[in-house]
């Protein structure tokens, strides 16, 4: 699982020639976005280098964040990792109220969905969030930060560290 915000795009597959892919992709929130044909891309990427190689970097920064989302998935405790994700979403929207149903959260964290409403009571109770109807609000992203487990950290560490190897 991984998420792709303002910073990334989907499809991978098509910049190294495949033309089909394993995964599927669900848009959760509105927004605007680009679309560019497959065979069209075929044809930028070998005239685009700089292009092609920002596409191949941001497939390792899903790569990392996914792996990394796995990990935590099978090793932090629920309203942990809910606050990670929480500050994901939060982090690619640029929006502090953002639609989230808990059934999508209980598939994104691989657990049952009571698992997911207990984790949000928790988050609520704190004053973190506020989740009703299918929405979720960042009331304290410092709070939730605090709360998330150290993947939150790790990810945005090492997407920093790369951001400063191209610089």
């Amino acid at each position: 699982m991984g998420l792709i915000g303002r910073e990334g795009f989907v499809g991978l597959p098509l910049t190294v020639g495949f033309r089909s892919s394993p995964t599927r992709a669900i848009c959760q929130a509105p927004g605007t976005a680009l679309r560019i044909a497959p065979s069209t891309l075929a044809q930028v990427l070998p005239q685009c280098p700089k292009f092609k190689n920002a596409l191949d970097r941001y497939s390792l920064t899903l790569g990392m964040q996914a792996s990394q989302v796995a990990a935590c998935n099978g090793l932090h405790e629920v309203d942990a990792r809910l606050a990670r994700w929480l500050m994901m979403c939060h982090d690619r929207l640029g929006l502090d109220s953002f639609p989230l149903t808990q059934e999508f959260l209980s598939q994104m964290l691989g657990i049952r969905r009571a698992s997911v409403t207990v984790a949000a009571g928790i988050l609520q109770k704190a004053g973190l969030i506020r989740s009703a109807g299918g929405e979720v609000t960042i009331l304290n992203r410092r709070g939730l930060e605090d709360l998330a487990c150290e993947c939150y950290g790790i990810i945005n560490h090492q997407m920093e560290r790369w951001r400063q190897d191209i610089r």
